[in-house]
């Protein structure tokens, strides 16, 4: 074995043990959350966030609240349709049809994850949403999986055309950055328990990782079959 094929087998392994903490991590809360043992934790942190007296308004001055609502639209399903749609245009605009479709793919198919889960955990919302309108059931957060999944497919996308390791990182820390904001906002704001939140972020993460193991295998055999082509 080669020593890149060494390093390629350390770095499968490693995602694959980081997919099954993801999913174990995923799997516990959900069990927890079906037998109501987080309940009380769950209204505990809620109600520290909220003004005493009136659980509809979260503490802080009014300009955190409505920062709180905007962070809370970056993970809303028009803004993020918005930004994948730009993305995937771009990419067929530069020729990456490839990359393209797995990003339409990964989105989609994180987001029929997302309303399937909610539909079969069919957990009520917290009690105390005064401050936004809320459509589906809470967990997991649709916000929190899907900003997982969009942003960390874009950061996994970025960090692969970057040119240097710094570029990596930044590309990387704001995916993850992006993808906790949009979550604690929502607990912020009081219609998601952390639960939901928790569970959205390991289930998004979760998805996200699959997608870019999947597009891995799948670039790695195509480089493989035109090495064997051009007689490399």
């Amino acid at each position: 074995m080669t020593r890149h094929e060494s390093k390629g087998s350390t770095a499968s392994y490693a995602a694959g043990a980081a997919l099954a903490a993801l999913l174990a991590g995923f799997g516990i809360i959900a069990d927890e959350v079906n037998e109501g043992g987080t309940m009380r934790i769950d209204q505990a942190v809620l109600l520290a966030l909220r003004v005493p007296g009136d659980p509809t308004d979260p503490i802080g001055p009014a300009w955190l609240e409505e920062a709180a609502r905007d962070i809370t639209a970056l993970g809303s399903f028009s803004v993020l349709a918005i930004l994948i749609t730009v993305v995937v245009i771009h990419l067929f605009l530069i020729n990456r049809t490839r990359t393209a479709w797995f990003l339409m793919v990964s989105v989609i198919g994180g987001t029929i994850m997302s309303s399937v889960l909610k539909s079969l955990f069919d957990r009520p919302r917290p009690d105390l949403t005064g401050v936004a309108r809320v459509f589906t059931t809470s967990f997991p957060s649709g916000h929190a999986t899907i900003s997982a999944v969009v942003y960390l497919t874009l950061g996994a996308l970025l960090m692969e055309m970057a040119e240097t390791r710094g570029q990596k990182i930044l590309y990387l820390g704001s995916a993850i950055l992006l993808t906790v904001i949009v979550g604690l906002s929502r607990v912020y704001l009081g219609v998601h328990y952390p639960t939901d939140v928790a569970a959205g972020w390991l289930i998004g993460a979760s998805w996200a990782l699959v997608c870019a193991m999947v597009a891995h295998l799948v670039r790695t055999r195509i480089a493989a079959k035109a090495q064997v082509t051009t007689g490399g």
